[in-house]
């Protein structure tokens, strides 16, 4: 691999990978390596001068751009993602389920994970609306039931009005929720109008809601709000969850986990 690292080619370097960025939203250092020719070391550094620049903002594996927290990347690229952070939380998650219990599946890539360690729990009943967490579940694991409406393929789950009459009719022990964004002042945020229905409606039939977000969910705002802090018994969250926003959780009655 040719790494140059000269003065005079970094800044046409770090353009290239904002233009790549602004092209994808997220990409990881090793894509990042293979479409500059240069060493993983060398992106890093470069991603740490551009975020010294408010130009991005690195998160584990990779980047993003700084003004893209608020959106919503695939989810193909969203399970890319501090992937052992979303490990430890639903590892975390499990230990609060009923073997015989009833609880919902949110379609968040965090939730995802917490389905994976429920396939042995065969007297478990499941509702969601993931088409992932079906995929997982579709030849053993628990008791699934699957809330219907229109399938939004980005999210890769079932949202809208067409949920409600589902949903009503159900009572969870405990809700797992994702969310895009997530602050004690604005609530927890999603991108889509229709999903932030359908997360409305399932934190209403909870007897308690269990937030799963890894720690650069915190301090964000993306379009739609679909719950508060307040309606949540739980949230589980990595180690790194800003000081600042477990302060506000605990002043607003919400337990916090950290795995």
């Amino acid at each position: 691999m040719n790494d140059i690292t000269t003065k005079d080619l970094a800044e046409p370097r770090r353009g290239r990978i904002m233009a790549l960025l602004k092209n994808r939203r997220i990409m990881r250092v090793d894509e990042l390596v293979d479409e500059l020719g240069v060493s993983a070391a060398t992106v890093r550094r470069d991603l740490a001068v551009l975020e010294g620049f408010g130009e991005l903002r690195r998160i584990h594996g990779g980047a993003t751009l700084a003004d893209a927290y608020d959106e919503e990347p695939l989810f193909d690229d969203k399970t890319a993602f501090a992937v052992e952070q979303k490990r430890r939380i639903a590892e975390a998650a499990v230990k609060l389920i009923h073997p015989k219990g009833v609880i919902y599946l949110d379609g968040g890539s965090t939730v995802l994970e917490l389905a994976r360690h429920l396939v042995s729990f065969s007297r478990l009943t499941v509702v969601t609306n993931s088409l992932r967490v079906v995929e997982i579940f579709k030849s053993s694991g628990p008791r699934m039931i699957i809330t219907g409406g229109e399938c939004r393929l980005l999210s890769q789950t079932f949202v809208g009005p067409l949920t409600r009459g589902v949903l009503e009719q159900m009572n969870f022990d405990l809700a797992f929720m994702g969310t895009i964004g997530v602050s004690a002042e604005k609530g927890l945020t999603t991108t889509d109008p229709a999903e932030a229905f359908t997360k409305e409606q399932v934190m209403k039939s909870a007897t308690r809601s269990v937030l799963l977000a890894d720690s650069t969910k915190f301090g964000k705002t993306s379009f739609v709000r679909f719950g508060s802090v307040n309606q949540l018994a739980i949230t589980i969250s990595d180690l790194n969850m800003p000081l600042e926003a477990q302060n506000a959780f605990k002043k607003k009655g919400c337990e916090l986990i950290l795995a």
